[in-house]
């Protein structure tokens, strides 16, 4: 294999690359690090000697995905607050490649259930459970039996189950949940937002240590509308909620006075909203102002 065709050959895989790491690390920055570090072991391999391209990347993009993951749960053992993984806008500010890898099972909940598993857990439940990899493949890239990976993987279902939601929501459904929401806290409408949630709704929200945010999450439908409603009568007009996708899902962007304060991704059954996480850290707010700023130029 040439060097072109070796980078086309990466190119070409490059949003499954990306796709894979940030579905392990929550973190878009971390996992372009990652991408990037198996540009440079793959342009210093011996392609002559590589049978299947894919499964090479494939496999070294996880091995280093894990390092990544295991030094990442230690520093998130030291973190301010509720860490939430670093959501991405889906609507602008991604190609089409990445929007198609994107198009599975990443919304923010799921993100944060797969952070129960262990980084090895994680890798073997995504490569067969979001990415189709046989069990061959996923033995040889973390180092483990076929049957190891078998009850790895088994393991994870299990551990995940109780969690998931047990029928997928239609899009549509949950849009017209979301515009009706939406349409409430513009008008400061208490009833209609109170409604709307779950009496045992919680939020969680991730400030970094850099913006106030609450230390664990707040629990119960009456509580949380509570919240939304003081921020109505502190800011009146001055906030905005735009409706977007976040991670494959509708979702809001929430603006005080012009500047981006909170992404907000809402899990539902189509009728109320069950979890709300908010999304405050300006460090992973920052890629989506980019992004959007690079829309609109």
């Amino acid at each position: 294999m040439g060097m072109n065709d070796a980078t086309a050959t990466f190119s070409a895989l490059r949003p499954r690359l990306h796709g894979i790491a940030y579905r392990m690390l929550g973190s878009v920055a971390e996992s372009e690090d990652v991408v990037q570090d198996i540009w440079l072991s793959w342009n210093a391999a011996e392609h002559s000697a590589i049978e299947n391209a894919e499964a090479w990347l494939v496999a070294a993009t996880t091995r280093r995905a894990i390092d990544r993951l295991r030094a990442a749960k230690v520093r998130r053992e030291e973190y301010v607050g509720i860490w939430l993984p670093e959501p991405i806008l889906t609507d602008h500010g991604a190609s089409p490649e990445d929007v198609q890898e994107l198009a599975g099972d990443v919304s923010v909940a799921f993100l944060l259930l797969l952070e129960r598993l262990s980084p090895e857990a994680r890798a073997a439940f995504l490569l067969r459970e979001v990415f189709d990899v046989d069990y061959a493949e996923i033995a040889g890239t973390i180092g483990k039996s076929e049957a190891a990976c078998r009850q790895l993987v088994h393991r994870a279902k299990d551990q995940l189950r109780d969690e998931r939601p047990r029928h997928a929501v239609p899009r549509e459904a949950h849009l017209a949940l979301m515009r009706r929401f939406a349409e409430a806290l513009a008008n400061g409408d208490f009833p209609a937002i109170r409604s709307m949630l779950a009496v045992d709704a919680d939020f969680s929200g991730d400030g970094g240590g850099k913006v106030t945010s609450f230390p664990k999450p707040m629990l119960g439908g009456q509580r949380i509308a509570q919240l939304f409603y003081a921020a109505h009568l502190r800011y009146g007009t001055a906030v905005e909620v735009r409706l977007t996708r976040i991670n494959g899902e509708w979702a809001f962007l929430r603006y005080i006075e012009g500047q981006l304060e909170s992404a907000q991704t809402y899990v539902t059954d189509g009728e109320k909203i069950l979890s709300i996480h908010v999304q405050r850290n300006p460090d992973k707010l920052r890629r989506i102002e980019q992004g959007l700023q690079g829309f609109a130029a």
